[in-house]
């Protein structure tokens, strides 16, 4: 007879919103670009912004695991739990650990530089958007810049995304929990040693 296995809710429905609407978007948004169907990517990226903006917010006053307190994490204690990784033996965290904490600080940053240099990028080669007023202010120079600054922040995003998956796999082989499963129901076991 199978032991029901114990779980806890860690992640609340905004947050799963966010995440899978920020997968959603975000491909979208690369694609809508690619193909050249710029009405849609400038659109889209507005919503990202939108979505991005409820998450920091959320990072302040959302429920315990969703707030950016209950995953700031110390450099020493960051550098352990990768050294632990290395193991195979990492400590369990119910929230993010402190390398996916990094990864989340690390792609918020990063969309942010994303939203600025294409705002920007609308702005001052399209002529249109919320920082039309810059559209004389810069030197074609500068504006060329941007959008390449734009593109390139994308690009590091492609970069970040698979050792994302790669840290999601990996923990959740470690921890012998499907993390993506969890995004998706909100619940992950509970840990044994973490009752007594």
């Amino acid at each position: 007879m199978e032991h029901e296995v114990e779980q806890i809710k860690i992640w609340d429905l905004p947050v799963r919103f966010f995440h899978w609407a920020l997968v959603m978007g975000f491909v979208l948004a690369y694609v809508s670009a690619e193909v050249g169907i710029l009405d849609a990517h400038v659109l889209l990226g507005y919503c990202l912004i939108g979505l991005v903006t409820f998450r920091v917010l959320w990072g302040f006053v959302g429920t315990q695991y969703s707030r950016f307190r209950s995953f700031l994490f110390s450099p020493a204690e960051t550098i352990n739990y990768v050294r632990a990784i290395r193991t195979g033996h990492p400590t369990h965290y119910y929230g993010h650990n402190p390398a996916g904490a990094l990864m989340v600080f690390g792609l918020l940053a990063l969309l942010l530089a994303i939203f600025m240099s294409g705002l920007v990028t609308l702005a001052v080669i399209d002529y249109e958007g919320p920082l039309l007023f810059l559209a004389n202010q810069v030197s074609d120079d500068t504006s060329y810049f941007f959008r390449y600054a734009h593109d390139f922040f994308v690009d590091v995003a492609l970069l970040l995304i698979p050792l994302h998956l790669l840290g999601v796999i990996s923990g959740s082989i470690q921890h012998k929990e499907n993390l993506a499963r969890s995004m998706v129901t909100g619940m992950k076991k509970v840990v044994k040693a973490d009752l007594s």
